[in-house]
């Protein structure tokens, strides 16, 4: 009954809470799942993501930010995802494949056919059963994170961010059986009850 279901969104869209919400839904109903994430999700990935994000005085080009986030994806699809994909488990990621796409193809500029090259090198062609987009004006998104010390990402200008968000819909606009968009604004129990009735369908479908 594998399921493999990724989060997407901008900076504090609450995409992490909801994978986590999620998780411990289908763990309570004994269903067998596994929480991951990206950058990190295997020892390697996780030391390298924290330098992507956190870096200081160190300038790293778009190119090299694909490579590397490439880097911990194609760890983590061989490492995590790929095994528990095939010993029947639902897999939940927070963040994927699109994740780059979005941010170093339409944020940070660079050829969308050369970043999704490299990502399906990196995923070996893994693409997600279902992928949650929470859609949240930019300037709210970052708002949400100001209690926190911004990493190198919510440091970056609003127009960078709205590229951010311009990307995910279009990405979703071209592909809407895979994605579901939902408003992030609303409460976390309403997006919540959105999510559940699609994931359960899915489940139901792969006879789980």
């Amino acid at each position: 009954m594998s399921l493999f279901i990724t989060f997407e969104g901008g900076e504090g869209s609450g995409k992490s809470f909801q994978a986590k919400m999620l998780f411990r839904r289908l763990s309570q109903i004994a269903v067998p799942v596994l929480l991951t994430r990206e950058p990190g999700g295997t020892p390697f990935g996780e030391r390298l993501g924290r330098w992507l994000k956190r870096a200081k005085d160190t300038e790293i080009s778009p190119l090299t930010e694909l490579m590397l986030f490439n880097a911990c994806r194609a760890q983590l699809v061989a490492e995590v995802i790929k095994p528990a994909l095939a010993s029947g488990k639902v897999v939940i990621s927070d963040r994927y494949a699109d994740s780059t796409t979005v941010y170093q193809g339409y944020g940070r500029g660079l050829d969308l056919t050369m970043v999704k090259a490299t990502n399906k090198a990196a995923t070996q062609g893994l693409t997600p059963d279902l992928t949650i987009l929470l859609d949240i004006a930019a300037e709210s998104g970052l708002g949400r994170k100001l209690a926190g010390k911004p990493d190198r990402f919510e440091q970056e200008t609003p127009a960078f961010h709205g590229k951010i968000r311009e990307g995910y819909l279009k990405l979703a606009s071209k592909e809407p059986r895979r994605w579901l968009v939902i408003d992030g604004t609303q409460p976390k129990k309403k997006i919540a009850d959105i999510i559940w009735p699609r994931v359960s369908r899915l489940i139901s479908e792969r006879g789980g």
